[in-house]
């Protein structure tokens, strides 16, 4: 493993992320349909509302864990079948980059502006709360458990959407197409967040034992996967034809 070959690979996609404005776009533009509920939950209730009852549990806050979920696809999903459609990807193929450091340096450049991101309107969220919020409302979102929950579930979760998209661009013909399907694949732990967000399901320490091991066994899963779609004689004759 060559953490040099990593890191070039690495700089090479966050330059691609610069010029390609629909990826800097989407990732941006995306994350504001996950605040706007937690927003109207936090400056909307007093404490005798029932909005106020549930944002006491923490319970809206957990939708914004649907964040990581969704972010990293569209640039995912493009990471493979995009440089083909571009005649890029031959040339980084032909190099003596091994398949894993590709994979693993793909797969970080999409994480890294994903998780800033996804912290990054969490903290604002938090930061609003503190300012605007009834104060006793604003108390409970800073628990330690809820926060304890977004710094661990965060990138679990993104790097199951990561893991799954990057597997699909590898064997997808047409960026429009993987994105889709990426989009797809990220809506199980969406559909979590969204239940206990709304509290159709309860969150209990066991529950979240069992997700975050559930997590990091889908998402060791999901990197094997990656790993036996990418093809690297397939995409290279691919790219040629």
């Amino acid at each position: 493993m060559s953490w040099t070959r990593v890191r070039a690979i690495f700089r090479k996609e966050l330059r691609e992320y610069r010029r390609n404005g629909f990826i800097l776009a989407t990732m941006a533009i995306v994350p504001l349909f996950f605040i706007v509920l937690p927003m109207i939950e936090v400056f909307a209730a007093s404490p005798s509302t029932p909005a106020a009852h549930s944002l006491l549990k923490g319970g809206p806050l957990t939708y914004m864990l649907g964040i990581p979920a969704i972010v990293p696809t569209t640039a995912a999903a493009f990471a493979i079948v995009g440089e083909r459609q571009q005649g890029t990807l031959e040339p980084v193929l032909s190099t003596p980059v091994r398949r894993e450091e590709f994979l693993i340096a793909k797969a970080l450049a999409v994480m890294a502006p994903s998780l800033a991101i996804s912290y990054g309107w969490y903290c604002f969220v938090l930061v609003c709360a503190a300012l605007f919020a009834n104060p006793e409302l604003s108390a409970a979102i800073f628990r330690a458990p809820e926060l304890l929950a977004q710094v661990v579930f965060t990138p679990l979760i993104a790097g199951w959407s990561i893991s799954s998209s990057i597997a699909i661009s590898a064997r997808s013909s047409d960026v429009r197409v993987a994105q889709q399907l990426g989009s797809l694949v990220s809506l199980p732990p969406l559909a979590m967040a969204v239940l206990v967000s709304f509290y159709v399901v309860h969150p209990t320490a066991g529950l979240v034992i069992g997700l975050a091991a559930l997590l990091v066994l889908v998402d060791t899963l999901g990197w094997k996967a990656m790993l036996a779609m990418f093809n690297r004689e397939r995409l290279v004759v691919g790219a040629k034809t």
